[in-house]
């Protein structure tokens, strides 16, 4: 099984040895700490992907500066928040800049264990996401700039008639056209085409 990394970030030495001593709990994790928002951003471009337990109020980057660098990129951090009474309006903040939770200190451990879990399964999601992405995005960059539009027709909707007008081809042109581009996307049907063309994000999904 994959080491599970978790970063603690907290000026507190009390609350990184009480955060550190819990977490040692969780199965096949490897735990790694910093007393400061500045350490983890010196060290993160080195770091593995893992959870991140980040205090807001530090001394330095606060918890918000180094969520502006590393939120929002679940495939490498996600991050936890740790933060004090009256820090709820910041915590909200945190969460829009990529934070997936929330807990105010003193941690309750068992909300604090299930948190984690929950970064890991948030994390193993958006991962296998994120490579579905790339293979998309891998199979539609073999396609020639007629196949591409060909396809940008069936995404639509359109019948093999109006995309051969609006592409000034016959309609067996199209046909052929989209023979090839499923031929090169490996797939036997109009549903596996546009389940392609949903994960590279050529289109957007309501």
């Amino acid at each position: 099984m994959t080491t599970r990394r978790i970063y603690i970030v907290d000026d507190d030495l009390a609350v990184r040895t009480s955060l550190e001593y819990l977490l040692a709990m969780i199965g096949d994790s490897r735990i790694t700490c910093f007393d400061s928002g500045d350490a983890f951003l010196e060290s993160a471009a080195l770091l593995e992907p893992g959870c991140l337990l980040l205090d807001l109020q530090m001394p330095g980057a606060s918890g918000l500066q180094v969520l502006s660098t590393v939120g929002g990129r679940p495939t490498r951090f996600v991050p936890i928040v740790l933060t004090g009474e009256g820090d709820v309006s910041v915590a909200v903040q945190a969460m829009k800049l990529g934070a997936i939770d929330f807990i105010e200190k003193p941690c309750d451990h068992l909300k604090l264990m299930n948190a984690v879990e929950s970064a890991f399964t948030h994390q193993a999601a958006s991962t296998a996401e994120e490579k579905r992405k790339e293979k998309a995005i891998s199979l539609l960059e073999q396609l020639s700039p007629r196949e591409l539009d060909v396809l940008k027709g069936l995404i639509d909707g359109q019948s093999n008639k109006i995309i051969a007008h609006a592409l000034d081809i016959s309609p067996r042109t199209v046909e052929i056209y989209r023979a090839k581009l499923m031929e090169k996307l490996q797939v036997r049907s109009l549903s596996e085409v546009l389940r392609i063309a949903f994960a590279a994000g050529l289109v957007p999904m309501d």
